[in-house]
């Protein structure tokens, strides 16, 4: 019976984002998001506004991907913003603990669930949020560049995802 390569186990680390990051961050987002990429002010705004959080994987001496996190004031609700992993380091379980790392940021802040919007057509990452304990509740048509659809999802976040969450990020 033939099955599916198992994605290996994170053996990096996860901390907050740094200004020196910005050039690998725009690297992997212009790899990663060909169209609508965060620019590099974005990326500047979100490292230093307290409404974000900014996290950034690194794996074999260099920075392998990120998470950003947007919170609103008054609000249960955390937002992942954008998620993404260098080309030659998927499938290494990188974006699985960056999603984890999120959502340990998002309970660290008060917050009870965390939400995000996803290309109906990017089955690997749908894959992840689904294996994550993500449910899907909406759809937007023609919320992304080229008509492409955005699948809404959300997860209740616990302690128990704290807990589990909480071994990965350095220096949070």
């Amino acid at each position: 019976m033939l099955q599916a390569p198992v994605p290996h186990a994170f053996h990096g680390r996860i901390r907050p984002a740094e200004p020196a990051d910005i050039d690998d961050l725009m690297r992997i987002e212009q790899r990663v998001f060909a169209i609508e990429h965060i620019p590099r002010r974005g990326l500047r705004r979100f490292l230093a506004s307290p409404t974000s959080v900014l996290l950034v994987a690194t794996a074999e001496r260099r920075l392998a991907g990120y998470v950003l996190v947007l919170f609103r004031a008054k609000s249960d609700v955390a937002r992942l913003y954008s998620i993404a992993v260098a080309p030659e380091m998927a499938r290494r379980g990188i974006g699985a603990a960056l999603l984890a790392a999120a959502e340990q940021s998002a309970i660290a802040r008060g917050r009870r669930v965390l939400r995000l919007e996803v290309r109906e057509k990017n089955a690997a990452a749908v894959s992840l949020y689904r294996k994550a304990g993500y449910l899907m509740f909406g759809r937007y048509a023609d919320y992304y560049a080229r008509r492409g659809h955005a699948l809404r999802f959300e997860k209740r976040l616990t302690r128990r995802t704290h807990r589990r969450a909480s071994r990965l990020i350095v220096g949070a």
